[in-house]
Order: structure tokens, then sequence, then C-alpha cells
């Protein structure tokens, strides 16, 4: 099982989309706060999240506060800082993703700390960065084919045809 965490997420279209890619593919959901939205009951039935349900999410005060109740054996910081592509690393079960907030990324102390845990995705010099969403559907879906799509469909309907 995979573990994506948004550390402070500030757009909820984005938290919305990356919910969904949960839903589609069991991943956990952690959000570290401050959060820039609400996810009550009611905004989340508001905002039409049908598939809500599906998510298992789990919410944080803060960094020391998800650290103190996940054991992390294996983790990934995802920056447009990290000297290393997504693509040359192994991804095991049970590993945590991270993705900072949209508009600064993770926290640099946290990245001077973990330097050997940092990847990125390659994108073209002259662009800033690629969308949250985005960027947590290409780790995620990069990690779950490293570990052969556990526990998701293999085949479509047309297989049947």
């Amino acid at each position: 099982m995979l573990h994506i965490v948004l550390v402070e997420p500030e757009i909820p279209q984005n938290c919305g989309n990356i919910a969904r890619t949960c839903a589609a593919t069991g991943s956990v959901l952690h959000l570290i706060k401050p959060l820039g939205f609400d996810i009550s009951e009611k905004a989340v039935k508001r905002a039409g999240l049908d598939y809500w349900h599906l998510v298992d999410v789990r919410v944080y005060e803060n960094l020391e506060d998800f650290f103190r109740r996940n054991t992390v054996e294996q983790m990934w910081l995802m920056t447009t800082k990290a000297p290393r592509s997504y693509a040359e690393a192994s991804f095991s079960d049970n590993c945590y993703l991270l993705f900072g907030k949209e508009t600064r990324g993770l926290p640099e102390s946290l990245l001077r700390q973990h330097p050997d845990c940092c990847l990125r995705i390659p994108i073209r010099a002259e662009a800033r960065s690629l969308n949250l969403a985005n960027s947590v559907a290409i780790v995620t879906f990069e990690a779950l084919r490293q570990q052969g799509f556990p526990h998701l469909s293999d085949q479509g309907l047309m297989v049947n045809w």
C-alpha cells in the first residue's frame, strides 16, 4: 500500500484530484495542516466528491505529529530541487511519497535532513513545475508499476468483446 502525504496543501481542487487517485489505487492520503480548504463532511458533499468514502484520509497537526504517529521505513520527498529523477528510485510496498504545498514545495529543513530521499520529475528548465495533482499521479503510478499494480484491476472490459 502506498502512502500519499500532502504537506500543507493549499488548493482544494488539487486535493480532490489526488483523493480520486488515492480512491482508484487504494493509497492512503495523509494531510498535514494547515490546509487551505475545508474537508468536513458538509464541504466534501457540497464539492460533489462522490468517491471520498473510498479514501483512507488521515489528518495531522504538523510534520512532527505525522512522524510521531507513523512508522516510516521508506519515504521519497518530491521536489524540483532534487538531483535525481523519480525513475531512478525503487519504491517499496508501504512507502511514503511526500509532496509539498503548491506555492513553496516541501520545507527546506526536511529536504536538508533527507537529501538521499529527494526525487524530481524531469521537466523543461523553463517550466517552474508541474501541477501537484499531476505530480502525485505520475509518481504514484510509477511506484505501483514497480510493485506490479497490487490489488488493481489488470484488464478492462474489452477483454471479453
